[in-house]
């Protein structure tokens, strides 16, 4: 939890510090403590409900660096009244945030062995502060890939960020759009039909994907075809947090509770309920 805040249903006060614009309809924030107060930590994969005073909370993945204790970093879509509000926030601006809240992706327990990272769309703010993890540590893991897929260029987050990574030589990033005009250098098709391309040892992998749930269900049987276990598959689930403490039921997903015991789960625990799109 962030230091200082014994509640963890009462927001602390947080002041914009940076509004930067990712696409049309995506912005990424960087909240600070008024004044500069006390630090705080997180673990990658874990997020916070914003709360946007008048109009409510929403629950938003944290994705800056987990080693920068004096800044929160959230990449949030514009697709509702809180969104929007949030959206509209300028430097200055105050937001109330609680968390952090959620189980985390395995960092620590990869070490050794190779990464896989698949994300789709907003499905890349997520594992950031993962990717930011790796690098950090890079020589405590073996190869490295990254796939990105958005719909079009335009829709790609943080994409100067997306440049510099690619210009690196200790893993390999591979940026992908359904359909794209004729300045596009990057691929083009679906991020599964990437995944064929990676390279990784089937035995001594650990993937992590993070997106809309159809493109993680696909992805997850490319993996499985790569010859990845369940056990060896990470997946991000995001569904109608509330409370963020497991106490509202709005996210109870069969015996889960998203916000509690998510929203990252080991894909063989929730197989069963993975493939049941009523649920």
């Amino acid at each position: 939890m962030i230091e200082n805040n014994p509640d963890p249903m009462l927001p602390e006060i947080f002041e914009v510090k940076r509004l930067q614009r990712e696409t049309a309809d995506t912005f990424t924030l960087e909240l600070t403590r008024p004044g500069g107060a006390a630090e705080f930590s997180f673990a990658p994969g874990q997020f916070n409900m914003l709360y946007a005073f008048g109009r409510g909370e929403a629950p938003i993945s944290i994705s800056g660096a987990p080693a920068r204790s004096d800044t929160l970093v959230h990449t949030v879509r514009n697709v509702g009244n809180v969104t929007r509000a949030i959206c509209k926030s300028r430097p200055g601006a105050k937001l109330g945030v609680r968390g952090p809240f959620g189980a985390p992706w395995p960092v620590a327990e990869m070490a050794g062995q190779d990464v896989v990272i698949v994300a789709g769309g907003l499905g890349l703010a997520p594992l950031r502060p993962a990717i930011y993890h790796f690098l950090e540590h890079r020589a405590d893991y073996g190869n490295f890939e990254l796939i990105y897929g958005a719909r079009t260029p335009a829709d790609l987050l943080y994409r100067r960020e997306l440049e510099r990574w690619r210009g690196r030589f200790d893993f390999r990033v591979h940026a992908t759009v359904d359909t794209a005009g004729a300045d596009w250098r990057g691929g083009v098709g679906v991020v599964t039909t990437v995944i064929p391309r990676a390279r990784f040892d089937p035995a001594n992998t650990i993937a992590l994907v993070c997106g809309p749930q159809l493109m993680m269900r696909y992805t997850v049987m490319e993996l499985l075809g790569r010859g990845l276990t369940p056990a060896q598959i990470y997946v991000s689930m995001e569904r109608h947090m509330k409370c963020g403490l497991g106490l509202c039921g709005h996210c109870q997903w069969g015996p889960f509770f998203v916000c509690k015991d998510g929203p990252v789960f080991r894909y063989d625990t929730v197989k069963d309920w993975f493939e049941r799109r009523e649920v």
